[in-house]
């Protein structure tokens, strides 16, 4: 086993540092989510705070960890007496995102069962991690099932698995611990919220800072062991105050006057539900605590705030967490005014206090890799000299109400989107089998089990009925003897099971002037930012082509930052003709390239348009025929119809049957709307 790097060796990162030992003195405080850019030791960290974490007293020969001094009554190794338990390191569990459910919470153990007839339970990665760390790396690409999972034991302290003719409960108490790099994807809001604290970390741009992680990086990749031992003074000093700071907590006075305060930051930041209050009353006693205090003072409330809040607080979907750190200080002046300037505590913090509680070190062992900066336009082509409305070929830009903004057909600047909607969901057809994700149906690893079949290759998750149902027949004929039964290959069956996939939903979006009028532009965006949300919601992959002027142009090329594409869209122009075909070719070119990086990942196509087409001879039919060039593909469409007016043309509805899928108005889109909308578009296209 590989040396680990020491904790006090790592430069910088005074928040990620301080929030993970806060936990180390108060497991009760909740855990704490690491986000930051890659390359920023997020992971060096949390491996590291191992060796700090006091000894755990277990009872000897319990699986699950028992604590001698008051062991679990409903224990499945148990009943235990009380007796002197053995002494071993606190455990750091890994949760590997691509984890079986089986291996997570435990299940039957299939070995004994078909060889002895025996029903035992083999305990998962949460019995293993009871009263210890549990650590999830990118934690935001964590399956569904296993999100839930993970939910049910952080919210009852326990684990209850009932499955395959198991029955078992067990404590499942642990530091959850995890980490994440924003730009792909966000967590689920119920398990956000389960992390007490959130820090956020970057690479520092001090070039001295820098050179000190890349020279303590290198000693240590050449000799561990020596580089260790460097370290080994500070991290006995450190570990001794943890211990130090443990026995302190429970003398630690939290006053009405602190109380008041906390209540009246969450409030002010209008957070949800009361774990944003039991969490900052805890952190801040664990800061009391770690600076060597008997009494929380308003600093400690201050820094609670800091660590407990940003990712509680009402926000957008697409805006990082974060805190307003001026608004902070007005409540909490507030709150202190309130009660007559008695904060409850000295207003001169401990110099050894949270500020200076961390070692005091340099920026991160890390390479400082920067993320990928965010988008500053969204399709700089103009439309040139070009009107986009009179000289439409065959008349097609008249008659509908749509004239461009004042200026004529060029460049108009951006406008802000609408505001977002709940949309209906719309799915590809048929049973796909890409990346788990909650948008198609699809055969997945995990999921409701929905039959059997004989194994191709490897057997991965065994069908224990039809396993056993296969075997019965021959017992007699295989000699069987016992309460094991006779069991071949033949007889082995993998279970089928079916759930939802992520699918590349590739966005084509007008931004012509036949849409540039500026409440319905707004309008449209907010109808693509609505499904942009719903995408980020089903974890799907997202592109945008946009087309206007002379062609059309790929803004965001498919990625899974969510995000970057609603940035994009914000900053996107409009003016110029209306170069339809070229819009559909280039997303022809996009989903062409993306079948072969990613086969397994369905597309769906969303065209937002009019359905208008100008530019060269007869653009109407050019369009018609690049749209049936994806249905001769078999790519899953949608166009979302932006004609608006008192006179329709319906050209959209025509180029959604040239695509072979739906058309939907934007009053449509919503998932509340009146009219009704057939949401799959398998019964879209039987209709059709």
């Amino acid at each position: 086993m590989s040396t680990p790097y020491p904790f006090t060796a790592i430069v910088g990162q005074d928040d990620l540092r301080l929030g993970l030992l806060l936990n180390a003195v108060s497991p009760a405080v909740g855990g704490v989510l690491v986000r930051g850019e890659k390359g920023t030791a997020k992971s060096t960290a949390v491996r590291a705070l191992a060796a700090l974490m006091p000894e755990v007293e277990a009872v000897p020969g319990c699986r699950f960890s028992c604590d001698p001094g008051a062991p679990d009554p409903a224990c499945p190794d148990g009943p235990h007496e009380t007796r002197t338990g053995v002494s071993r390191p606190a455990r750091t569990v890994e949760l590997p995102v691509g984890a079986s459910e089986d291996r997570l919470v435990g299940a039957l153990d299939i070995e004994r069962a078909l060889s002895e007839g025996v029903k035992a339970f083999e305990p998962g990665l949460l019995a293993d991690a009871h009263r210890g760390i549990l650590y999830v790396d990118e934690v935001n690409l964590l399956h569904d099932h296993l999100v839930d999972l993970l939910l049910d034991a952080a919210a009852m302290g326990a684990s209850y698995v009932e499955r395959e003719g198991v029955s078992v409960r067990h404590a499942a108490r642990f530091l959850l611990v995890g980490t994440m790099n924003p730009e792909e994807g966000e967590l689920r809001p119920q398990l956000l919220d389960r992390f007490g604290l959130t820090v956020e970390v970057a690479a520092s741009r001090d070039t001295d800072l820098r050179v000190e992680v890349v020279r303590r990086r290198l000693a240590h990749d050449d000799d561990p062991d020596a580089f260790a031992a460097r370290w080994a003074d500070e991290e006995a000093a450190l570990r001794e105050r943890i211990v130090a700071a443990r026995a302190l907590l429970p003398r630690v006075v939290l006053g009405d006057g602190v109380l008041r305060q906390i209540a009246a930051t969450c409030a002010a930041f209008e957070v949800d539900g009361m774990r944003a209050d039991i969490v900052m009353a805890r952190t801040a006693t664990a800061l009391a605590a770690w600076a060597g205090r008997e009494e929380v003072v308003a600093d400690d409330v201050r820094q609670a705030a800091l660590l407990a809040l940003p990712h509680r607080r009402r926000r957008n979907p697409f805006d990082a967490p974060g805190l307003d750190e001026d608004k902070l200080d007005e409540a909490l002046d507030e709150a202190a005014d309130a009660q007559g300037g008695d904060d409850g505590g000295d207003d001169d913090p401990d110099p050894d206090g949270p500020g200076g509680g961390v070692p005091p070190q340099g920026g991160g062992p890390d390479d400082g890799g920067k993320g990928t900066d965010g988008p500053d336009d969204g399709g700089q082509d103009t439309g040139g000299p070009e009107a986009d409305g009179s000289d439409a070929p065959g008349g097609q830009e008249t008659g509908s109400g749509d004239a461009p903004a004042p200026g004529g057909g060029g460049e108009q600047q951006p406008v802000r989107a609408g505001e977002p909607f709940r949309t209906k969901m719309l799915s590809v057809p048929g049973l796909g089998e890409g990346a788990a994700g909650r948008r198609s149906r699809a055969r997945t690893e995990h999921g409701r089990t929905t039959g059997s079949r004989r194994p191709e290759g490897a057997l991965t998750k065994l069908h224990l009925a039809a396993t056993v149902q296969a075997a019965a027949p021959h017992q007699r004929a295989r000699g069987r003897s016992g309460r094991g039964l006779v069991v071949r290959r033949d007889d082995l069956r993998q279970a089928t099971r079916e759930g939802r996939e992520g699918n590349l939903v590739l966005f084509v979006v007008d931004a012509s002037g036949s849409m540039a009028a500026r409440q319905r532009m707004s309008a449209v965006k907010g109808a693509v930012m609505s499904l942009l949300l719903d995408a980020y919601q089903r974890r799907d992959k997202v592109g945008l082509v946009t087309f206007r002027g002379k062609d059309a142009e790929v803004v965001l090329p498919p990625t899974s930052s969510v995000d970057a594409a609603a940035a994009r869209l914000e900053t996107l122009p409009t003016g110029g003709r209306t170069p339809l075909a070229a819009g559909l070719l280039k997303a022809h070119d996009v989903l062409r390239v993306e079948r072969l990086r990613d086969p397994s990942r369905r597309a769906l196509l969303v065209v937002v348009t009019d359905g208008r087409a100008t530019g060269g001879v007869d653009p109407v039919a050019l369009a018609a025929r690049a749209g049936r060039l994806h249905a001769s593909d078999g790519t899953a469409s949608v166009v979302v119809d932006c004609e608006s007016g008192f006179v329709r043309l319906g050209l959209a509805v025509q180029l959604a049957r040239d695509l072979g899928g739906s058309a939907v108005t934007l009053d449509e889109l919503r998932a509340d709307s009146i009219a009704g909308l057939v949401k799959d578009i398998t019964a879209t296209r039987k209709a059709a």
